[in-house]
């Protein structure tokens, strides 16, 4: 959960519009001047994929690339392959406790069909996971690793609780795609470590931070010895709100959070011969001011130079200032989810579309949502707030059914792949989102989102244009060779 700004609200506000989500310097752009004498070798088939009104990524009537007119037509969209951005690790979303216990709920045939149709290659082929260490605020109940008393030689640590069904479930999405990327996020350390005892709310006492790094390190290598190694970590979800004692929270200043990294949890990892790369901040965007001072460090970026985002408070330009002090730091946005109670639920794929397509364009290599799978309600819940997963699964019937977030991911996580690189595209059209990519085998990509009425848009790459039908409050994907 954000501070001052809570899931829901953040989600009330991206029903408007995407008001407070898109980066419009990026998005919209003066138009380049028109290529001259160039030709392409592309083959003259687009493949075409949309999701509007009954359609769920359905296959359109392919269109095909013709000869450029001197003079653009109607909303041009121009595409530049020689101008390219950030590599792309993948899309995912989140293992909670809970959405780990709502998967293991289904019958081991429906949950294998399901895995398949999310995260095998040939389907969704979702390839980021982010995985909870210990309790969240979406858990069937409060747990550490480490429960109890003050214990600082750490005799009681256990990852036994993980064992009943958060471990067989990523051991079952990793049969379905054995390239999943996982990395870890606490909520909270043992409550023992923190001033007020318990893990809800509250802030960490610094003498224990030599001990949370051996906690830390013992769930990576409890984790690997169970078969589910863990490629990335954050040292603290939300580092900057303890949500008011209502869940696990734990508050890191700026210099607790480099004086761990930089200290206590990097040289530890490196010691153990450890890999696993230390991502900071796991917060809002309106934080990035303090990304810019935790990134002087010079001793603290010797173990990370990654920053992991989230989106409910601030606007996604803000990780582009970033990016504009730092080339060389890595983005990942790690967390933001739909509100099961928004009437919009089912259908906002274009709210999310836009979304995503914002946070790509402002150098993000991964989005991964929050619960992967919830109930009907929302639960299990320790909040209570109102998230839904990406799919629901009822806790009657077990009848599962995809909201707009998880069509949104469609258009991005089946078509672009590992390693693809994003490049420039530009468009005058203000109500138009979009976001280009060349995969690694040499495909091009492009996902147009159309909040609006029905349209027809000119792309024009090189000498080359296409006219597109755009259908209204829609998502659509294009591929060519």
């Amino acid at each position: 959960m954000a501070g001052q700004t809570t899931r829901r609200s953040f989600l009330e506000l991206s029903a408007l519009g995407l008001a407070a989500a898109v980066a419009p310097a990026e998005l919209v752009r003066p138009m380049a001047s028109e290529p001259q004498n160039k030709t392409s070798n592309v083959s003259p088939d687009i493949s075409v994929w949309v999701t509007s009104g009954n359609e769920r990524f359905a296959a359109a009537p392919k269109v095909s690339w013709r000869a450029a007119s001197p003079t653009p037509g109607a909303d041009p969209l121009r595409l530049n392959p020689g101008t390219t951005f950030q590599q792309i690790l993948g899309f995912g979303g989140a293992f909670t406790d809970a959405a780990c216990y709502t998967f293991n709920r289904l019958s081991l045939g429906a949950r294998e069909q399901l895995f398949h149709e999310l995260f095998h290659p040939s389907e969704m082929g979702l390839s980021v996971g982010r995985i909870c260490v210990g309790s969240s605020d979406y858990s069937t109940k409060l747990y550490s690793y480490d429960d109890g008393e003050p214990d600082p030689e750490l005799t009681r640590f256990s990852i036994e609780h993980d064992r009943e069904y958060i471990l067989p479930m990523l051991r079952q999405a990793r049969q379905a795609n054995p390239d999943l990327f996982l990395f870890s996020t606490p909520w909270s350390p043992p409550g023992w470590m923190k001033f007020n005892g318990t893990m809800l709310g509250g802030s960490m006492r610094n003498h224990y931070f030599s001990v949370y790094a051996k906690y830390y390190l013992k769930f990576l290598q409890g984790y690997a010895a169970e078969g589910v190694p863990v490629q990335a970590l954050t040292s603290q979800n939300e580092l900057d709100t303890d949500q008011d004692g209502r869940m696990p929270a734990c508050i890191w200043p700026q210099e607790y959070e480099i004086q761990f990294v930089r200290d206590h949890l990097g040289p530890l990892l490196e010691s153990a011969a450890q890999p696993t790369k230390i991502w900071i901040l796991d917060h809002n965007y309106n934080l990035w001011g303090r990304v810019l001072c935790t990134l002087e460090d010079d001793k603290l970026r010797k173990y990370s130079n990654a920053v992991a985002w989230h989106g409910y408070a601030g606007t996604p330009d803000m990780m582009s200032k970033v990016h504009d002090a730092y080339p060389d730091a890595e983005m990942h946005w790690t967390e933001g989810g739909p509100d099961y109670t928004d009437p919009g639920y089912l259908t906002d794929w274009c709210k999310w579309g836009g979304t995503f397509s914002a946070i790509l364009r402002n150098w993000c290599r991964s989005i991964t949502a929050w619960n992967l799978a919830l109930d009907e309600h929302g639960r299990p819940n320790i909040g209570p707030f109102p998230c839904g997963g990406v799919v629901t699964i009822n806790s009657q019937t077990n009848e599962i059914s995809r909201c707009g977030q998880f069509w949104a991911f469609a258009h991005y996580a089946r078509v672009i792949r590992r390693g693809a690189r994003r490049f420039d595209s530009q468009s005058t059209a203000a109500d138009l989102q979009h976001v280009a990519f060349e995969n690694p085998d040499g495909q091009q990509a492009l996902i147009v989102t159309n909040p609006g009425p029905g349209r027809t848009i000119e792309l024009r790459l090189a000498n080359m244009a296409a006219s597109v039908p755009l259908k209204a409050n829609s998502l659509t994907t294009l591929t060519w060779r």
